[in-house]
């Protein structure tokens, strides 16, 4: 009983250790392959890292934008092309219908956002979804994106500002810097996108776009609409209460700014 299992046990280590020997010289044969193509082809290789690393410090590149004295002014959150100027109708944070301009980032576009207004975070949303080529102006219907909503300070509850950030094909990652409660000044950098993608611009109805279809913007700089401007109180009214930035940063739990 049980003869010759001795052997067999035998014969399996003899086969693993072929195994073993034929995989090592695979092994080194292929490593020797690719050891000649990359001592062949390594200044190739250096340059082509170079490229890379050159075209990653262009990609999310930095400017300080000028923002504009105007105080109606709403700048353009984003760098790019504005593709779409239309109304629409945003439930989540606008509440109904409104007047939406769209710009398109291209791979060469600066990928930081900015406040199109001075006012305070009170609403964000991430949501998931598809990654479709951003080039297309549906695509914030299906494609992962984030609403911040902001209330402008100095204006009416109902002069409210949506900013919706959408990934698109290549772009698969969205930064916000901002959070509920966080009071920005106009121009403050809000998120990076990466790689390609749009941004979607949401204002009253009563707003005055002041761009058009095909014109490019600069992010945090360049006037793409205006607010209404205020109508004159009766002379026996009572003057509004207005809450400045730094009131407003005060309240958000910013500290005082020292004392000349």
């Amino acid at each position: 009983m049980h003869s010759g299992k001795a052997t067999q046990a035998a014969f399996k280590l003899i086969l693993y250790g072929l195994v073993v020997c034929v995989g090592l010289v695979a092994i080194g044969i292929l490593a020797y392959a690719i050891g000649s193509v990359v001592r062949d082809m390594w200044p190739y290789l250096v340059l082509l890292y170079i490229v890379f690393a050159v075209f990653t410090l262009y990609f999310f590149r930095d400017p300080n934008p000028i923002s504009p004295s105007e105080p109606l002014a709403i700048v353009a959150p984003g760098h790019g092309k504005v593709d779409v100027v239309d109304e629409t109708v945003e439930m989540e944070f606008m509440g109904g219908p409104c007047r939406r301009l769209s710009i398109f980032l291209s791979v060469f576009d600066v990928h930081v956002q900015n406040a199109p207004v001075a006012g305070k975070v009170v609403y964000t949303q991430h949501k998931p979804g598809l990654f479709l080529n951003a080039m297309r102006t549906d695509c914030a219907s299906h494609n992962e994106n984030v609403l911040i909503g902001l209330q402008p300070l100095l204006r009416p509850p109902e002069d409210k500002v949506g900013v919706r950030l959408i990934a698109g094909l290549i772009a698969r990652r969205i930064v916000p810097w901002v959070a509920a409660g966080d009071v920005l000044e106009r121009s403050q950098r809000l998120s990076l996108i990466q790689f390609g993608s749009r941004v979607d611009l949401y204002l009253p109805m009563t707003a005055q776009v002041k761009v058009q279809l095909g014109d490019r913007v600069a992010g945090g700089q360049t006037i793409v609409a205006l607010f209404e401007a205020p109508q004159e109180a009766p002379k026996d009214a009572k003057a509004p209460i207005r809450v400045s930035l730094a009131d407003a940063k005060l309240e958000a739990g910013a500290p005082a700014p020292p004392k000349k």
